[in-house]
């Protein structure tokens, strides 16, 4: 039992520290990539969509 645990100990320490790093650069890299802010000024009016009236376009003046 305490070989198992010494195993998935070194494996946290190492392995797991280094996918977690990746996992964040990951993360990073996919909300600031280019050619994302229309996708995530769509995301932010997501609430908006069912208002009587449109929404203007965020997008629009930032052209």
């Amino acid at each position: 039992m305490e070989e198992t645990y010494t195993i998935m100990r070194v494996f946290a320490g190492s392995f797991g520290l280094l996918f977690m790093f990746v996992a964040f650069l990951g993360v990073i890299f996919f909300t600031f990539r280019p050619g994302s802010k229309r996708l995530h000024a769509e995301s932010a009016a997501i609430p908006f969509r069912h208002d009587d009236r449109p929404v203007a376009d965020v997008t629009e003046g930032q052209k």
